[in-house]
């Protein structure tokens, strides 16, 4: 558990969920395109609704659009991937809204919304797993690979300066956090 974070990081984590918020909208409206199993996709479009909602909201508190990108980014196209990747992404932003909750308790509905997501993706991947071979496997191997490459895009979050006193812990709390997460739901060992 890490210690809530003072009223000077409230600019920050507003600006990081901003930008994690557009990344989530964008990644979303992309996975739609890609093949995925029956009953995800109604799940993505309200998935997308909501994120344009936070989004709007976010906007709306820091008083600045967050509108740039022009093309969708590219997503795994093998539903074990991209439900790992979702899964990862979702898991980091529910990190990031339990910071923004004990900054700004008036904002709890963004963490119940990031809670929802995270379960759904999270019951998806154990739906994967529990399927065994080449498609866990697939998935296992999805997780390692996107477990790598997340020290550097939590640092980034992290990189303002407002987080100077608490970086390194709050690193290690995130990091931590989601590992449990990916052993308890089986995409590590």
């Amino acid at each position: 558990m890490i210690d809530l974070l003072p009223a000077t990081c409230e600019r920050a984590i507003l600006e990081q969920f901003l930008k994690a918020e557009a990344m989530a909208l964008w990644a979303v409206r992309a996975a739609q395109a890609q093949d995925v199993p029956p009953g995800v996709l109604e799940f993505l479009r309200r998935h997308e609704e909501e994120e344009s909602q936070h989004l709007k909201q976010f906007e709306l508190l820091l008083g600045v659009n967050s509108h740039g990108k022009t093309s969708l980014p590219r997503m795994p196209s093998q539903w074990r991937v991209l439900a790992v990747h979702l899964y990862g992404y979702e898991t980091l932003g529910l990190e990031f809204a339990r910071l923004l909750v004990g900054l700004r308790p008036d904002l709890t509905s963004i963490l119940e919304d990031e809670e929802v997501h995270v379960g759904f993706f999270e019951q998806e991947v154990r739906a994967i797993l529990v399927q065994r071979g080449p498609m866990a496997d697939g998935a296992r191997q999805a997780a390692q690979a996107w477990r790598r490459r997340l020290p550097p895009t939590v640092a980034r979050y992290l990189q303002d300066e407002s987080f100077s006193p608490y970086r390194d812990g709050l690193q290690r709390h995130i990091l931590g956090v989601i590992d449990e997460r990916f052993l308890a739901v089986g995409l590590s060992a």
